[in-house]
Parts: structure tokens; C-alpha cells; sequence
């Protein structure tokens, strides 16, 4: 399943990168789930996490029920022939529609030390509709790294097309390879979602990746949402493919 990355000028010709105009339909994020108890809070030191220890087959769980707003975790990263993942602060998301924030927060901490969630939203002007459009995560991640290395890359056909996908997968495994997760702009309808998500609607919602499996043909994701269910965890690369369309993605 390996491909092959391409130079970073040869990737910006395949798709090009997105107007600054927001799209019609706001990316809205699903309300938090009820906190658990026994959970570390926002300001608590964040514990580790291995990702590998379990395997990276399409639907593991690697961390489940972190349902408290706030709550922050280590994601060690490691590397192994076929697999790599990045070394990330993940935080559950503070409100119900702050998914852009904390999802672009999750992405800059395998750089920098991130903002805050709150000062995130202010940077994309978040709003309780959510986060507009993959662009303004595009933007606010360069802005806080002093780099151009984002770019916003549409995914407007449902299906995606083959170069599309193959796209995807380039940008996946170029921007961990070089130490930049990748942050998804999703549609998630019933039928077809990550796990946990509420089965009887269409969620609106902002995840990072922050590791491969070449070997496995899987992502791994870490999803600021608490939907009762996964917040980090291995997907196939082929669903998170038909995830984000009609939207984008920053890599």
C-alpha cells in the first residue's frame, strides 16, 4: 500500500489549495458526552500513552472513555518498519463545538508548545456553529509555526476520486514522515462512522491524524470529540477517505 511521497511542489499541482471563502454549511461539532469519573482534569499532569501496544488494525481503540472536557493525555510516538506515529499533547475538546481548536491544538503540539483551546477559537473564529471552513485551520497552523508547509487541499466528490484518495495517502504519510499531523475536516452520516459517533446522525466534526500503518492500510486518529466511545484509535485509510468529502483537509 506504500506510496511513494512527492515533492511538496508536485503535491500543490495535483490538487490546488482552497480559496479563503468559507463554505455554505458549517462544520458543527457534536455536543460533549456526560464526563466519567476517575479522570484527570484539564490542569493535571497528562499520562503517557503507546499506541503500538495493541496493534494498529482498523478499529482499535488505543484510548476510550476520556469523556471529561479538558482532560489532556501524552501520545508517546514510535516507529516501527511499516508504522509511525507522532509524539502529540491530545485534549478532549472544552465545549461542543470547539473540535477546530482542539483538533488544531492536538496538530501543533507535536511542534510547539499549543495555545490554548481559547485562544485557538479566537484565532479561527470559532463560533457556536463551529469552526467554517478547513482554510482557517490551514491559516492558524502556519500562522503559530512560522512555516508555509500547510496547505488546504479540497475534497469536493463523494466518492473521491482515485487521485484524490492517492493524494490523501501522499499527504498522510509525507506530513507524519516530517513530523506534521494532518487535520480532517469530516462528515460522518449513519452508516458510515468512526466508532463511538452517535449512529442516528450526521456529525459535523474536525479530527487530526497523528499516525500510519503502510502495512495494515490504516491512520491513526486522535478525535477531540467524547462521544462515549474512542478518542484515539485506528481507522482504515480507505474510510477516512470517504469521511472527508465534500470537505478538506490541512496537510
Amino acid at each position: 500500500m506504500r506510496m511513494s511521497p512527492t515533492p511538496r511542489s508536485a503535491r500543490a499541482r495535483l490538487v490546488p489549495t482552497a480559496v479563503a471563502t468559507a463554505l455554505a454549511a458549517t462544520a458543527a461539532c457534536a455536543a460533549l458526552a456526560a464526563p466519567a469519573a476517575a479522570q484527570p482534569g484539564p490542569g493535571d499532569a497528562p499520562a503517557a500513552v503507546s499506541v503500538l501496544e495493541r496493534g494498529t488494525a482498523s478499529g482499535t481503540a488505543v484510548v476510550s472513555g476520556q469523556n471529561r472536557p479538558g482532560t489532556r493525555l501524552h501520545v508517546d510516538g514510535e516507529r516501527t518498519a511499516a508504522a509511525r506515529t507522532l509524539d502529540v499533547d491530545y485534549q478532549v475538546q472544552e465545549t461542543g463545538y470547539w473540535c477546530g481548536p482542539a483538533a488544531t491544538r492536538i496538530a501543533l503540539s507535536a511542534r510547539v508548545a499549543p495555545p490554548s483551546q481559547a485562544d485557538l477559537a479566537a484565532q479561527l473564529g470559532t463560533t457556536e456553529a463551529g469552526t467554517d471552513h478547513i482554510s482557517q485551520v490551514t491559516g492558524v497552523l502556519n500562522a503559530n509555526l512560522g512555516t508555509g508547509w500547510y496547505e488546504t487541499k479540497e475534497m469536493p466528490d463523494d466518492p473521491p476520486t482515485q487521485a484524490q484518495r492517492d493524494l490523501l495517502w501522499r499527504d498522510v504519510v509525507l506530513d507524519i514522515d516530517s513530523g506534521y499531523p494532518v487535520v480532517a475536516n469530516i462528515v460522518a452520516p449513519p452508516g458510515n462512522q468512526p466508532p463511538g459517533y452517535p449512529p442516528d446522525q450526521t456529525i459535523y466534526h474536525y479530527f487530526t491524524v497523528i499516525g500510519y500503518d503502510d502495512a495494515q492500510g490504516t491512520v491513526l486518529i486522535a478525535d477531540p470529540a467524547s462521544f462515549g466511545g474512542n478518542q484515539i484509535y485506528w481507522l482504515s485509510f480507505d474510510q477516512l477517505a470517504t469521511l472527508i468529502p465534500p470537505k478538506g483537509y490541512a496537510a
